[in-house]
């Protein structure tokens, strides 16, 4: 069987394709050309980005190492609209977005399944550290957490299709961090030291206000008024898009108290500022709701609920809606609950679903629900 090995040039993927050739599958390997900023360049040597010309050197001596076949394609174009501009016109409106997720979805399990399927591969493999299995009894593809807790990355991968997971492999699922770069210096693979990737592959500085100015400035929101709940006047932003929920420092206003942003309105460019307490929510509306266990409409689950990706599950109750929608009610209130990251569902190791938080729900006193039952 021929699979694509999704190379990045970093130590999990390079492991990956030396676990295929063991199995017997006839690879090839691919890596994606996402971004080629100036940035990027000058920082690949010193910083953790897996964008740069660097990295793909590194993934094709690896190929060359293992004797397999090896293509980078150019997805410059793609990237830059499916992620990139989404994460600018997200924060310009006050959302916090989750590029990784996003690259995931359009990209790797897309676009690269695409170029696979042209040279006929029959599968996927990359990296990740998360499992598949698939369920006789209800004819579906499972996904799982990474057995190693510290690595798991199955809440990236939670808008994966049945398809998807169907046509995918994650060798390193079953296996620590430390696993594999033991096995990547037995192998005396180039990268078996080499750094994990960062978060925001495109911002090695990781300084988005910059990297969002230098690229976007005509689009960005203008400076606007800092509020108390009160509607009183403490200062002024610089912007809508500099600012998270739950942030407490760099706000440029003075107090005796501390504190944090509890709310972001993009159709008056206000911030309003609190106390940690009025950070807290009891729920969210998700949207766009990608479920892989099966569920019904009205259904109502008991599972975990992680809302960011370094963040710690929730208990909470889930609503199945009508137009791929659910409502999450957790069981305590919960800390920056933030529209535009993602909000996956685990029931012990199983992921069985996740979406995007559309609007996050501070109370459920007077909540309208048959609103969202009727979109």
């Amino acid at each position: 069987m021929k699979v694509v090995i999704a190379m990045s040039g970093g130590v999990d993927s390079s492991v990956a394709v030396k676990m295929m050739l063991d199995c017997g599958y006839d690879c090839v390997g691919m890596t994606m050309r996402l971004y080629k900023g100036e940035e990027i360049e000058k920082a690949a040597c010193s910083t953790k980005t897996c964008c740069g010309q660097e990295s793909v050197e590194d993934a094709r001596l690896v190929a060359s190492t293992f004797n397999i076949p090896f293509y980078a394609i150019n997805f410059e174009k793609e990237f830059w609209k499916e992620v990139v501009e989404v994460f600018a016109k997200e924060y310009s409106v006050g959302r916090t977005p989750s590029p990784c997720i996003l690259c995931n979805e359009k990209l790797k399990f897309k676009a690269l399944y695409d170029k696979a399927k042209e040279i006929g591969a029959q599968k996927v493999c990359t990296g990740h550290y998360a499992r598949i299995e698939y369920d006789a009894k209800t004819d579906r593809y499972l996904l799982l957490r990474g057995k190693d807790n510290t690595k798991d990355q199955s809440y990236f991968l939670f808008s994966m299709t049945q398809q998807q997971l169907s046509q995918t492999l994650f060798p390193l699922g079953s296996y620590s961090k430390q696993d594999i770069r033991q096995l990547a210096k037995e192998y005396n693979l180039i990268t078996h030291n080499k750094p994990e990737s960062q978060d925001i592959c495109f911002v090695p500085d990781q300084n988005y206000v910059g990297f969002l100015q230098r690229h976007f400035e005509h689009a960005l929101p203008r400076n606007g008024p800092v509020k108390m709940w009160d509607g009183s006047v403490i200062g002024h932003h610089l912007g809508i898009h500099t600012v998270t929920i739950g942030q407490r420092r760099g706000l440029g206003v003075f107090s005796n108290e501390p504190l944090y942003v509890t709310k972001i309105d993009a159709k008056t460019n206000t911030i309003f500022l609190g106390s940690k307490e009025e950070c807290f929510f009891e729920g969210c509306v998700i949207t766009n709701v990608n479920w892989i266990y099966q569920v019904s409409e009205r259904d109502t689950i008991e599972c975990s609920i992680k809302v960011r990706s370094r963040g710690k599950e929730a208990v909470g109750t889930i609503s199945v809606l009508q137009n791929d929608q659910a409502l999450v009610q957790f069981e305590v209130p919960q800390m920056a609950v933030t529209e535009g990251q993602a909000a996956v569902f685990y029931q012990g190791e199983y992921v069985i679903g996740g979406g995007w938080i559309e609007k996050s729900v501070k109370t459920f006193k007077n909540f309208d629900r048959q609103s969202l039952i009727a979109r």
